[in-house]
């Protein structure tokens, strides 16, 4: 199977990125700069969760 990697539209060109790829029931994440390592497969429920608190703004940083 080939898996279609995508990086965010906001991503700098420094290279310090994650990937995206979308199989079956998961989605897989790896390290742009590592396009061969290791990659963290996550659930769609949970990437669907994850992405919802990151639009509510609950992973932004607090700047005192």
């Amino acid at each position: 199977m080939s898996l279609q990697w995508r990086k965010s539209s906001r991503s700098s060109n420094y290279g310090n990125c994650v990937e995206v790829a979308f199989a079956g029931d998961g989605v897989l994440t790896r390290d742009s700069k590592d396009p061969g390592g290791d990659r963290l497969v996550i659930n769609t429920l949970s990437w669907a969760s994850f992405l919802d608190g990151l639009r509510r703004g609950h992973f932004d940083r607090k700047i005192n």
